[in-house]
């Protein structure tokens, strides 16, 4: 439906990790819920929101192109986010700013927003579907469950720029994900800086689920979801000793047996020097009892090389981990210093070729390892969500394939839609994707 005249339109631009997502999601809802249109462009915006990123360097420089892009076509910006955090550094580069807020305050971008774009006088607050407006697809969403987080990694500087960890309430998350799920939304995508902590900030205190009482914990979280019946995809979880009980929960048509874990490096010394949490005992034993108890696991995980002091030997402990772990999915950095992270004093800093170098081979031995393990799933059948259909068939994923992420897996033309799920038995791979051929169809 066309705008009236009067309509105010918004531009948005979102950068930065799923967290930083959600939170466009929750701005973007608000702004519709009072009547603002968005733009698809700046000349037809009468204002650009900015989400930004700051948490290393290649964020901070890509959030700032952003920003002077939108100052350069449109002029007038409001910037919110990680990098708002650090208003006289924007402000610095952009004196023309109309405001600058901090990550999750959307009451802030909206008060700036009624400042310099009065709200429109009729709201068509029935144009707002219950589920918010989403960024994603339809078929999958993502499901933010904290803010903040309580740790004290060298590397990081994310708790001063998000705070300390807040759990969202068990009975609003739940309200939220069946909201989603009565939307057609297929697949959840849990996402927050430490999921298993999640509830440790209320001392694991009972909340209340549909009148029901459940303690806020990572265990009752889950169990929760996977009354949901729909996938249920777990993201930054950190290995406490709360996964074993979630083990038990995971299912293929449910939660997931997939876990998201940032184990950043697998030395004990590396791992104490970064003072990750859980770092004193080896991943390597985390990982050995998770496959025990579940065969079916796969694992995502993110590292850093080059962190000051890393050695040769430490660095090769890490190529033996990911080998020996069999890290399905990896994710990699060199090391860069960040303005306010600790971990810019410390000594004997790896010079930025080396880092570079063992950032390459770290990359070309993860890659032979996932042609090897791919290998592994010809001939078998998995369920597969499909996300696009394309003039040469679907493309689609299984439970080991996150969006974005991972891989995809390619399918030849066959009736089905993004949403639906269908049957596919795998007849070829490649480094990091999928080949295979529709069985049957499970639903639409």
């Amino acid at each position: 439906m066309p705008r009236p005249p009067s309509t105010p339109r918004v531009g948005f631009i979102s950068l930065g990790c799923p967290k930083a997502l959600v939170d466009s999601e929750q701005i973007l809802t608000r702004l519709r819920s009072e009547g603002y249109h968005t733009a698809a462009s700046y000349r037809d915006a009468d204002l650009v929101i900015i989400n930004t990123c700051g948490f290393i360097d290649a964020a901070v420089e890509e959030s700032l192109d952003a920003i002077g892009e939108a100052m350069t076509d449109n002029g007038r910006v409001i910037v919110t986010g990680c990098l708002g955090a650090k208003a006289e550094l924007i402000r610095a580069h952009y004196p023309e700013i109309l405001a600058v807020t901090g990550p999750h305050d959307a009451p802030a971008v909206m008060a700036a927003v009624h400042a310099h774009l009065p709200r429109p006088h009729d709201p068509f607050v029935d144009l707002v579907p219950p589920q918010g407006i989403k960024l994603t697809p339809r078929h999958y969403a993502y499901l933010k469950i904290s803010e903040g987080c309580n740790h004290s990694c060298r590397f990081c500087i994310i708790p001063s720029l998000r705070g300390r960890l807040v759990s969202r309430p068990l009975g609003d998350i739940v309200g939220e994900a069946e909201r989603l799920v009565e939307a057609g939304v297929r697949e959840l995508l849990i996402v927050s800086q430490d999921t298993s902590a999640y509830g440790t900030d209320q001392k694991h205190r009972v909340g209340f689920v549909g009148g029901r009482p459940v303690r806020m914990s990572f265990p009752g979280l889950v169990t929760e979801l996977a009354r949901l019946g729909v996938w249920v995809r777990l993201h930054y979880v950190y290995p406490y000793k709360s996964v074993d009980q979630v083990l038990a929960l995971l299912d293929t048509d449910g939660v997931l047996p997939y876990l998201d874990v940032p184990f950043q490096h697998a030395h004990p010394r590396v791992l104490a020097a970064m003072r990750r949490p859980a770092g004193r005992a080896h991943p390597s034993a985390c990982v050995k009892a998770w496959r025990k108890a579940r065969p079916d696991l796969v694992l995502r995980s993110t590292f850093i090389v080059g962190f000051p002091g890393e050695t040769e030997a430490e660095f090769e402990t890490l190529l033996e981990f990911i080998e020996d772990a069999g890290i399905d999915r990896l994710g990699a950095f060199a090391y860069s210093p960040v303005e306010g992270a600790v971990a810019n004093t410390l000594p004997n800093p790896v010079p930025e070729d080396i880092k570079q170098e063992r950032l390459e081979r770290l990359m070309t031995r993860q890659a032979a390892l996932s042609a090897e393990r791919l290998k592994a799933r010809i001939g078998r059948t998995c369920r597969v969500l499909v996300d696009a259909r394309t003039e040469d068939g679907l493309i689609g994923r299984s439970y080991a394939e996150a969006p974005e992420i991972d891989g995809v897996i390619h399918i030849a033309a066959a009736e089905a839609r993004p949403g639906d799920f269908v049957d596919c038995r795998i007849v070829a791979t490649d480094i990091h994707d999928l080949t295979g051929i529709v069985a049957t169809t499970f639903e639409r």
